[in-house]
Formats: C-alpha cells, sequence, structure tokens
C-alpha cells in the first residue's frame, strides 16, 4: 500500500514539529490533531500539513479525525502525570483506543512512540505505563503493521532537557544535581524523525520495535558538564546521594511547574543506554550532541535557554488544563 495521508498525535511537540516538517518535505499529506490550533501556528504554514482540533481522549472524535488516513503515528507523552492526565490514561489507554481504532477504520499501518526502557518490571511508573501502552498496541498487531520506538532522551534546539541544564547553569552559582552517576544516551531530535520517516513505508520495520540513542553514552554530571564547557561557564557540581534525590525531587514536585518528580529519580535507577546501535534498516547514522548542542547553546541568550523552559513549561501547564 501507498501512503499518502498520515495522521500524526502529538504532531505540535518538540518530536512532533521536527517529523511533521520531515513528512510535509518529502510530500505527504499530514493531519495534525491538536486540542488548541493556536498551539501548532508553527505548523500552519506548511504547505502539506492541516492542524485540526480533536479531543483525542474522545472515541467518537478520535474516530472521525482518522477517517482516511492510511497511516497513524502516536507521539503523546507526558513525563509529569496530574489528576486530570495520568500516565495510565495517556501511555496506556490511549494507545490502545488508537489501535483499535485504527483497526474498525481499516488503517493498517501504525507508529507508536515508547521509552528506552520501558517494561512492566520497571522502577517507576513512568516506564511501566509505555511498557503498558506497548502492549496495547501489540494486541492488534494480527490486523495492523506496526512498529514501535523507544528512545532515549532526545535533545535539539527547543528541548527541555540541554536547555534547562543551560538555564540552570547561566542562573545558579551551583548545581545540586540528583542521580549525578545516572547514564544516556542523548539522541538528536532530527535523528528521531528521520528514524520515523525511513520507516514508514519500510515493511522490513513492521512489526517490530527498535531502540534508538545516539553514538555516546554519558552520565548526568557528564551531560552538565559539558552544557558548562559550551557555554564556557564553571560552576560547582554537587551530586546527591539517592536519599538527598528523591528529597530534592519531593520538594520540585510540588511545585506548579514541577521539573523532577520521585518517579523520575526512579526511572533514573536504570541506565537509559540501547542495546545495539541503530537498525541498518532504519539508515540512520546518529549524530553525536557534541557536534549538534554547541550550534543552539552557544548562541543562545539567557533569554532564549529561559523561553525554551517556558515553553516546556507551558505545555506542562497544558497538559493539566
Amino acid at each position: 500500500m501507498t501512503i499518502k495521508h498520515i495522521t500524526v498525535l502529538g504532531g505540535a511537540g518538540f518530536v512532533g514539529s521536527s517529523l511533521v516538517s520531515k513528512l510535509d518535505q518529502v510530500g505527504y499529506q499530514v493531519k495534525v490533531l491538536s486540542r488548541r490550533r493556536e498551539s501548532s501556528k508553527h505548523l500552519i504554514l506548511l504547505p502539506n500539513v492541516k492542524v485540526v482540533e480533536c479531543n483525542i481522549a474522545d472515541k467518537g472524535a478520535l474516530k472521525q479525525a482518522l477517517l482516511g488516513s492510511d497511516a497513524v503515528i502516536n507521539l503523546v507523552g507526558i513525563l509529569h502525570e496530574n489528576s486530570k492526565n495520568t500516565f495510565e490514561n495517556i501511555h496506556h489507554q490511549l494507545p490502545r483506543r488508537v489501535a483499535q481504532t485504527c483497526e474498525e477504520l481499516g488503517i493498517s499501518r501504525l507508529i507508536q512512540m515508547s521509552a528506552l526502557q520501558a517494561s512492566k518490571t520497571a522502577p517507576s511508573q513512568y516506564l511501566r505505563s509505555k511498557a503498558a501502552g506497548e502492549a496495547a498496541v501489540n494486541e492488534f498487531s494480527k490486523k495492523l503493521d506496526i512498529t514501535i520506538f523507544k528512545p532515549s532522551v532526545i535533545f535539539g534546539r527547543g528541548d527541555s532537557f540541554l536547555s534547562l541544564f543551560a538555564m540552570l547553569v547561566k542562573f545558579l552559582p551551583l548545581i545540586f544535581l540528583a542521580k549525578p552517576d545516572a547514564k544516556f544516551q542523548p539522541i538528536w531530535v532530527e535523528d528521531v524523525a528521520q528514524c520515523f520517516v525511513n520507516a514508514l513505508e519500510n515493511t522490513d520495520t513492521y512489526g517490530k520495535t527498535y531502540e534508538l540513542g545516539g553514538p555516546n553514552v554519558y552520565t548526568l554530571r557528564e551531560l552538565v558538564q559539558k552544557v558548562m564547557d559550551v557555554l564556557g561557564k564553571t560552576r560547582p557540581i554537587i551530586g546527591l546521594n539517592n536519599a538527598l534525590s528523591m528529597a530534592q525531587a519531593s520538594a520540585m514536585q510540588l511545585s506548579p511547574i514541577p521539573l523532577m518528580t520521585r518517579d523520575n529519580i526512579r526511572s533514573m535507577q536504570v541506565d537509559n543506554v540501547c542495546d545495539d546501535a541503530i537498525a541498518s534498516e532504519l539508515n540512520v547514522t546518529p549524530i553525536s550532541l557534541d557536534v549538534i548542542a554547541p550550534e543552539y547553546l552557544l548562541f543562545s541568550s539567557p533569554r532564549a535557554s529561559y523561553d525554551a523552559f517556558r515553553s516546556a513549561a507551558g505545555r506542562a501547564i497544558n497538559a493539566r488544563r
């Protein structure tokens, strides 16, 4: 089947914006589902992109929005849950609803975003819920051509990862760092998006799950140090033990915009690294953080770093509404 019409859930987000732009450039007709159309203004001007307001929690509305699609990509995810948007609803029940709707409408191609180290025995609710979402989607594997991606932490211009560290380094005299020895294999957002695009019509990727990581592994302390090196700053890094890391997260999660929660700390108890290199059929050679990060951190003003943080915070606030 030739894929022409693609519907993307979560297309206005950090990864989604890069992916939708690539899909548009290739020539696919892309429909982005958004709860608020104004949050997707940066996509509206793309010639092959249509933004549609949709409450994806409403199965009827979702089904109507997916009509006419040849493929569906679900990128929706949250790092922090609240009473309205829980890990169970967003990471487990939503993927099930999407897969079931695809089956009902005869949409055979589905790509699901999960997370590296997601498993039913993972230490955090975040990772367990991501694994539940994978299992829910795979219940429909007899009728659907499913691909699941499990990336490590994703970086790039406008991220809420390195940009957050840049803001902290610029404004704080010293850094109290939770879980400083936690390991990550950061991957560039453009490489993640390219994996999705390359997999879309590649039948070799059907029915498979892929881990995605960059070429290098870093501890959290090393990542903060790299940010300081790029910015030409020197700040003492005070690494916190497990008990103090949990205490810091307990305080932070009380904020209206939580930067960290106890569940985040639990996620960092397992190394966020890949078992293998990116599969050859994806045809992506990941670019190192060392090459990309200076391009958007070095020439980013304190205001720009703050704006990146506010953007991430705004997404968190909107998720609560």
